[in-house]
C-alpha cells in the first residue's frame, strides 16, 4: 500500500473518532476500505451493525439500497453514503408496477423482495431477505402458499430446489455472479486437485450443483475458515477474498473467475470517505411514507430471521 493510501486511511480513523462516525463496509469494497471500516459484513449483518450502533452518525460503504436500508431501519440517525452513484444493476431492474400487477392478479401470494432491491420495493413486498436468511424465513412460511420471489431468479431458483416449493420469479440476475460458469469451474477444479468449490446462491443452479458449499458471503467467509480443508475455490465477488485472507492466512484461494468485480462496489474509493466525513455528505433519507411501508418488509425479515 503506498503512502498516500496510509496517509488517507490515517485522516479517516482520527477523523471518524473525533466526529464519532461509525462505518460498515461491505465484504465487496476495496481492501483498504474493509482496512478503516468498524464493521465488515454481508447486507443483513450491515443493516443489523446500523441499528444496533450506538453512533448517530453512519458511513454506508456499499451500493445504494444499502444505506436506504440504513436509513429506513435508523431514522433518528444520519447515513452518509460516500458515493451516491454507487448502484445495483439488478436491484435496478425491479419497477414497482410490475409488482402490484403481480399482487393484482394473485391477491393472496406473499411477496418476498431480496434486500438488493430499492425502498420503493420494499414498500410493496410482504417481507424482505437476504442471501444468508431467505431459507430460513420461507420455511417459516405456509407450505402451500404462492411465493413471488424477487429480483434475483437465481437465488429463488436454487432456495426453491433446496426447499421442494413453487415460487414465482422475477427475470433478473446479478451481473456479477452470472460471470461464474460450470465449464470454469469444472477446469479449476481439474486445476488444483482438492480444492472445495464455495459459490454464492445468486449463481446460476448449474453451478451451485457442483458445488460443495453454497452460501452468503458471510457464510462462504466463516465455512472457509472452520473448514480442515486448505484449498478453496470462491464463486463470489472478489472483495471477500481480502476478508478471509486475514481471518485464515494459511489457506489458499482461487477466485473462480477473474471478472468477479463489481464496478459499483468498487468506485467507493478512500478519497470519497474522507470527503464525506469531513463534509458530512451525502445524507441518505428515504420519503416517509416510502419508509413506512418497506420498514414493516424489513422489521418482519429480522424478526423471522431471528427467531
Amino acid at each position: 500500500m503506498n503512502k498516500v493510501d496510509l496517509k488517507l486511511m490515517d485522516d479517516i480513523k482520527r477523523i471518524k473518532q473525533e466526529k464519532s462516525i461509525y462505518i460498515i463496509a461491505h465484504y465487496y469494497q476495496r481492501d483498504e476500505i474493509q482496512d478503516i471500516a468498524d464493521f465488515i459484513g454481508d447486507s443483513y449483518a450491515m443493516a443489523i451493525a446500523a441499528k444496533e450502533s450506538p453512533c448517530k452518525t453512519i458511513l454506508v460503504a456499499g451500493v445504494d439500497f444499502m444505506a436506504q436500508t440504513a436509513a429506513m431501519l435508523c431514522p433518528d440517525k444520519i447515513i452518509l453514503s460516500p458515493e451516491t452513484r454507487a448502484t445495483c444493476p439488478m436491484a435496478n431492474s425491479t419497477f414497482v408496477e410490475d409488482i402490484l400487477d403481480y399482487k393484482r392478479d394473485h391477491p393472496d401470494a406473499i411477496v418476498i423482495s431480496y434486500v438488493n432491491t430499492p425502498a420503493e420495493i420494499k414498500a410493496v413486498s410482504d417481507i424482505c431477505c437476504t442471501s444468508s436468511n431467505a431459507e430460513k424465513i420461507i420455511r417459516q412460511l405456509p407450505e402451500k402458499s404462492r411465493i413471488f420471489f424477487i429480483p434475483d431468479r437465481n437465488l429463488g431458483i436454487n432456495i426453491a430446489r433446496r426447499l421442494g416449493r413453487i415460487f414465482d420469479y422475477y427475470y433478473s440476475s446479478c451481473p456479477i455472479h452470472a460471470r461464474v460458469t460450470k465449464k470454469e469451474i469444472l477446469q479449476l477444479k481439474q486445476k488444483y486437485l482438492n480444492a472445495l468449490v464455495l459459490v454464492h446462491p445468486e449463481c446460476d443452479p448449474e453451478v451451485v450443483e457442483i458445488a460443495d458449499y453454497v452460501g452468503s458471503t458471510a457464510g462462504i467467509l466463516k465455512y472457509t475458515c472452520d473448514s480442515k480443508a486448505s484449498r478453496f475455490i470462491i464463486g463470489t465477488e472478489c472483495g471477500i477474498m481480502h476478508s478471509i485472507q486475514k481471518a485464515c492466512p494459511a489457506k489458499e484461494l482461487i477466485l473462480a473467475s477473474s471478472e468477479l468485480i463489481c464496478p459499483n462496489m468498487k468506485s467507493i474509493t478512500l478519497d470519497k470517505i474522507l470527503y464525506s466525513l469531513e463534509n458530512l455528505e451525502t445524507v441518505i433519507t428515504v420519503e416517509e411514507s416510502i419508509r413506512e411501508k418497506a420498514i414493516l418488509a424489513l422489521e418482519k425479515m429480522i424478526e423471522y430471521a431471528s427467531a
